[in-house]
């Protein structure tokens, strides 16, 4: 299974991220989670991982747009609920390499590394 970047196509960021690992000759599949949506299990093993703090995006308009009930986030399985019903609220891009390492956000410096392994 190639590397897997995860995010919505088109966002000024996730075009970075492809032109980065285009120019870097890097195999990836990319799974667009707005339009293909995204499951619990991923959703929940991502939390486990990284924390839910770490992949809501609460600078976009997607929160913004939220009411403060929805913004007060009680724990992990609130969170996940959220992220599924509105995928535009997780941060991207969401990069899963081969052996599993998440790398969230546009981090050169962490895809460099990784792909020099």
């Amino acid at each position: 299974m190639p590397t897997t970047i995860h995010g919505i196509k088109n966002c000024a960021t996730m075009k970075k991220t492809f032109a980065w690992f285009d120019g870097a000759g890097v195999a990836y599949q990319f799974h667009d989670y707005k339009k293909a949506g995204i499951d619990v299990a991923t959703l929940a093993r991502w939390c486990e991982r990284l924390g839910w703090e770490a992949l809501v995006n609460k600078r976009g308009t997607t929160w913004r747009k939220l009411s403060p009930e929805q913004q007060a986030i009680a724990d992990t399985a609130a969170a996940i609920a959220l992220m599924q019903a509105q995928p535009s609220l997780i941060r991207r891009p969401l990069v899963e390499f081969t052996d599993g390492e998440l790398v969230v956000g546009l981090d050169t410096e962490a895809f460099e590394r990784h792909c020099q392994r």
